[in-house]
């Protein structure tokens, strides 16, 4: 018996959306848990953030920083922990941020601050455009 096949749809055949993955830490694994992309996330922080009158920074900066808090490499600040606990419904502890502050680093520290000055420089170059 031979079976034949036909195509649903005529042309070339779509894409596969590429699979979720994120890394194994409490942020990348609340991510994948409400099946959320990182551009998602960057999205429902600006929107919050919008909502709140909040500032924080911009698009493609957000973008660096989730995969960096993600990949665990640099700690979000107290406002981004506050953000990011609302927009997954989670307490602090749930994201990993519970570390005590004492523990950070002076790498940890170093990469806050050249983050907030990448931040303030983007609002400087949006201000004089």
């Amino acid at each position: 018996m031979n079976a034949l096949i036909v195509p649903l749809v005529t042309g070339p055949a779509p894409v596969q959306p590429p699979a979720l993955r994120a890394p194994d830490t409490p942020l990348g694994r609340a991510r994948l848990a409400r099946g959320w992309s990182q551009v998602k996330v960057v999205r429902a922080l600006m929107l919050l953030a919008d909502h709140w009158g909040w500032d924080i920074a911009a698009e493609n900066s957000l973008k660096v920083f989730v995969s960096r808090w993600e990949n665990d490499t640099h700690r979000p600040g107290q406002a981004y922990q506050v953000l990011l606990c609302a927009i997954f419904r989670a307490t602090p502890a749930e994201l990993g941020f519970t570390r005590p502050a004492a523990a950070s680093t002076l790498n940890e520290r170093l990469a806050a601050l050249e983050s907030v000055i990448e931040g303030l420089t983007e609002r400087l170059g949006e201000v004089a455009a």
